[in-house]
């Protein structure tokens, strides 16, 4: 890979671990919902009048949607809400890869390598070291939640597997709009829609900047560089980075956050951490295309 390539990819690879803790500050200033159906919908408006429609059906670019952009970062969000770390979510959320191997299996008969299945039960051994430290703390129900954002976003990544061969930043930024839509339904439900209007009429400064952030650089951005480095390189050179995203997020709860580690975390961490790399260790082309970040 150029070195050109190498420094976008370490990029975006920041951005998105940085990311966990943009979306922590952002749950400060707006309800969690709120703050995720702002992020897509502004990741969508106004750059789907400016691209063709996708080129899939609308059933998967609803589908997709459905899951990357509300399932999984309704989740993600309110597990941060609840009380989890942005670090520690930044790690374990990256179980997703497991997800995303096992459903290939059943929708695609994509068998997965022996080391791979060996590094999945790696992983999942490390987020059970992390319950059982926990024990019933507080972050003990968010993790579980994180477990379902986990399964939501290789739901995700298998639907725009079905979609093909085809130009992907129309089908992710519908796909976003799409799924923007829910996202308010349910904030309006949750959150109601007075305390909605109180907080983006007008809105605070630090709401805007942490949804510009959230919406342009960690999504738009971020997976328009990803899905170039994918159509120049193959999956196996450049899923390995994705394994930087959780070094980012640490980084950046501890830093900024002041997000404190726990031993049960480091262990945990240490073997998901492990089965990460096992499972993209010599990656054949054909293997299911990772998507990393938050």
């Amino acid at each position: 890979m150029p070195l050109r390539d190498i420094l976008i990819a370490l990029v975006v690879v920041a951005i998105w671990g940085f990311n966990f803790t943009v979306i922590k500050l952002s749950i400060a200033e707006l309800p969690p919902l709120l703050s995720a159906a702002l992020r897509f919908f502004f990741a969508a408006i106004p750059v789907v009048f400016f691209i063709p429609r996708p080129k899939a059906p609308w059933l998967l670019v609803g589908g997709y949607g459905l899951f990357m952009a509300c399932s999984l970062y309704a989740l993600l969000n309110l597990t941060l809400f609840l009380g989890l770390s942005a670090s520690l979510a930044s790690l374990a959320l990256q179980v997703q890869a497991m997800f995303t191997i096992a459903i290939a299996f059943f929708v695609f008969g994509e068998v997965p390598r022996r080391l791979q299945i060996v590094g999945g039960l790696v992983a999942f051994g490390g987020i059970g070291v992390i319950a059982w430290g926990h024990g019933t703390g507080g972050q003990l129900l968010p993790l579980g939640i994180l477990m379902l954002a986990a399964l939501s976003w290789g739901i995700a990544n298998n639907i725009s597997k079905l979609a093909g061969s085809i130009p992907m930043l129309p089908f992710v930024a519908w796909g976003n709009l799409l799924g923007s839509v829910p996202l308010f339904a349910l904030s309006f439900a949750f959150e109601g829609g007075p305390a909605i209007l109180s907080y983006i009429d007008p809105p605070s400064w630090n709401a805007v900047m942490l949804v510009a952030f959230l919406a342009y650089p960690a999504t738009l951005f971020g997976f328009t560089m990803w899905s170039g480095l994918l159509s120049r390189h193959s999956a196996a050179t450049v899923a390995p980075f994705t394994l930087l995203v959780p070094i980012a997020g640490i980084s950046s709860g501890v830093l900024i956050l002041g997000e404190p580690i726990y031993g049960a975390d480091v262990a945990g961490g240490v073997l998901i951490f492990i089965g990460l790399i096992l499972t993209v260790a010599k990656m054949k082309p054909r293997q299911v295309p990772v998507s990393p970040g938050a």
